[in-house]
């Protein structure tokens, strides 16, 4: 086709080179801007109240009455459900609640937000707070469990004929831990309440890999159109695949708390709370049956 030619010159001189990373000479020199870089005046810090127990009834959460609480916020699933938010974090399939509500299915698990001026302030609050449970029997094997997560099953070429006429037929069955995908950079979000003078649009800045799926987890918590969901990538410090789907749920977090107090939120995970309370790659048994 015309100008063919020279399409494939172009070709020939990026197939082999080096192709330098856009963002890679500013990490490089320090000059990268993380989420935790930005400067948010008047931003507030949250924190995630957390289940220690694997499985458990969430019977209630008091306030400790000798705590002085004005100038924090708090967020539970009953402050959702009274605001007629939708308490489940739209993703593949919705199954997975931004705060626990009565059942608790895993460690870490969130059931309660606490925001203030600074992150001593909201740390201190957040202790104040007590979360009763009625611990419930676990299942902590995968492969005695009787519910099955996800199943698949890969079938290629003509199996019937195959089997029997093949020379060699190779099984095996292998199996692998958990996995912590490790990046450098912690999970961290910034939301921002909604902006009356733009729409009552809600922004969220953070690192992340897919704002497409933070902006369709935003629209379904707050009930309202996609177009006035603000979310943008900030430079990001590794991810791996765990930093997909799981920042719906602190930019969810956020969100709620900057509506709760009326200010922006800065919401940054340290490390062991971020390798403890996050996504992992699970557990799997595969077997092979070749021929």
């Amino acid at each position: 086709r015309p100008g063919g030619s020279k399409v494939r010159q172009r070709a020939l001189r990026v197939v082999g080179t080096n192709v330098l990373r856009h963002e890679g000479y500013d990490k490089l020199t320090g000059r990268a801007r993380y989420v935790a870089d930005l400067d948010v005046p008047g931003a507030w810090w949250g924190v995630t109240v957390r289940t220690p127990h694997a499985r458990a009834r969430l019977l209630e959460i008091r306030r400790d009455r000798s705590f002085a609480w004005e100038g924090v916020v708090v967020v539970t699933a009953a402050d959702l459900a009274r605001a007629g938010r939708t308490n489940i974090v739209a993703l593949i399939g919705e199954d997975q609640p931004f705060l626990v509500g009565e059942l608790a299915e895993h460690p870490e698990e969130a059931v309660a937000l606490v925001a203030a001026p600074t992150r001593e302030a909201a740390e201190r609050a957040a202790a104040h707070l007590e979360a009763r449970y009625e611990e419930l029997a676990p299942e902590l094997d995968f492969e005695r469990a009787t519910t099955t997560f996800k199943k698949y099953e890969i079938h290629k070429g003509k199996l019937v004929r195959a089997f029997p006429l093949a020379h060699h037929i190779v099984t095996g069955t292998y199996r692998s831990g958990h996995q912590e995908q490790a990046y450098i950079e912690n999970n961290g979000v910034v939301a921002f309440p909604p902006d009356a003078a733009r729409g009552a649009v809600r922004e969220v800045r953070g690192s992340m890999q897919c704002p497409f799926y933070i902006v369709a987890a935003l629209a379904r918590l707050f009930g309202e159109p996609r177009d006035r969901m603000r979310v943008v990538q900030t430079t990001t410090g590794g991810g791996f695949g765990g930093k997909e789907e799981f920042p719906s749920m602190i930019a969810g977090h956020a969100a709620l708390l900057a509506e709760a107090c009326g200010r922006p939120v800065r919401l940054f995970y340290d490390r062991a709370e971020d390798m403890a309370a996050t996504t992992k790659r699970h557990p799997a048994r595969v077997t092979h049956r070749t021929a």
